[in-house]
C-alpha cells in the first residue's frame, strides 16, 4: 500500500507538502490543515478533534523549500543519534554475525563445521511435505498444485507424479453462495439508522460488520470523529480514531467495485488508515 492523507485521501509523493500535528502525531496533507484548520481558524486535530496551536503544526516536507532537502542538516545527522533496530540486536546473538569479513578458508572451514553438526537437521526441517488440504467437489480449483512440475524442475522438492487440483481458499467458496442484501438497524441517542449492506458485492466487508454489531462490538461507542458537511466517523471502542479491531483480530483487504463509490449522503463505508487495513471503524 502507499501512504495517503486520511482526510483528502491523496497519496502522498515526492511532490507532496506533508504536514503533522506536534500534539497528536498525526500527519495528513498540507492542503487538509489549511482548508480545514487555517483559514477557519479551528485549530483541532481532523482524526481526534484534540486542539492544538498554529505552532504546533510541524512540515514533514515541503517541496518548495529546498533546504529541507539538505540531508547534513538533519537533527539526528548533527546529533549521531540512531535508532537501535531490535532484528539488527537478536542478529548479533548469533556469533557469525560479527564474521562478515572472513577470508575464504576460514568461511569455508566454517561452513563445512555447521554442516556437520547442524545441517542435516535443517536440511530434514525444510524436505518435510507441507500438510495437504482436503480436496472436495466445492472447492476444487481449475488448475492443479504444481507440485509435479515443481518437483521435476528442482531436486530439493519432494518427487510427485500425481496431478492434484488445487483448493480454492474457504472465504471465496463460501462468498460466491452470497446473492442477497444485508440489513442492520443503528440505534443512537438522535435517533435510528437503518442499513442496507451490499453482502453480494462486499461480503468480507459485510461478515465483518455484521457479526461485529452481533457480538455487541459497537454498543455504547461515540462518533469520535465529525466534519460538518464532510464526514462523520465512528466503530471505535477506545473512541480515540486509533483503536478497535476487525472480527478476526486482525486488519483485512479492501474490496473496491467500480459501481459502489463514497458520493453524496447517507452512504456507510469502511475507515482505515491506508490500503488493506480495514478493522472495525466506519
Amino acid at each position: 500500500g502507499k501512504y495517503h492523507c486520511p482526510v483528502l485521501f491523496t497519496v502522498f509523493t515526492n511532490n507532496s507538502h506533508i504536514v503533522a500535528i506536534k500534539t497528536t502525531g498525526n500527519v495528513f496533507a498540507y492542503e487538509a490543515v489549511e482548508q480545514l484548520n487555517i483559514k477557519p481558524k479551528s485549530y483541532k486535530d481532523l482524526l481526534t478533534d484534540e486542539p492544538f496551536t498554529r505552532q504546533d503544526i510541524v512540515t514533514l516536507q515541503d517541496p518548495t523549500n529546498l533546504d529541507k532537502f539538505n540531508v547534513s542538516n538533519f537533527f539526528h545527522v548533527k546529533n549521531n543519534i540512531k535508532v537501535i533496530d531490535p532484528d539488527e540486536e537478536k542478529a548479533k546473538l548469533d556469533p557469525s554475525y560479527y564474521l562478515k569479513n572472513t577470508n575464504t578458508e576460514t568461511r569455508e572451514t566454517l561452513l563445512e563445521l555447521y554442516k556437520e553438526f547442524k545441517g542435516d537437521d535443517i536440511l530434514a526441517a525444510t524436505m518435510k511435505a507441507p500438510e495437504k488440504k482436503k480436496v472436495d467437489k466445492l472447492n476444487a480449483a481449475h488448475y492443479s498444485t504444481g507440485a509435479v512440475s515443481a518437483s521435476f524442475t528442482s531436486t530439493a522438492m519432494v518427487p510427485e507424479t500425481t496431478h492434484e487440483a488445487a483448493a480454492i481458499e474457504d472465504d471465496v467458496v463460501r462468498y460466491q453462495y452470497v446473492k442477497k442484501k444485508g440489513y442492520v438497524r443503528l440505534h443512537t441517542n438522535k435517533g435510528d439508522l437503518n442499513l442496507e449492506l451490499h453482502c453480494d458485492m462486499t461480503p468480507r466487508t459485510c461478515e465483518n460488520f455484521i457479526k461485529l454489531c452481533k457480538k455487541n462490538y459497537y454498543d455504547g461507542t461515540i462518533f469520535h470523529r465529525s466534519i460538518r458537511n464532510f464526514v462523520i466517523q465512528g466503530g471505535d471502542p477506545t473512541g480515540t480514531g486509533t483503536g478497535g479491531e476487525s472480527y478476526w483480530g486482525k486488519p483485512f483487504k479492501d474490496e473496491f467495485k467500480p459501481n459502489l463509490s463514497h458520493t453524496g449522503r447517507g452512504v456507510l463505508s469502511m475507515a482505515n488508515s491506508g490500503p488493506n487495513t480495514n478493522k472495525s471503524q466506519l
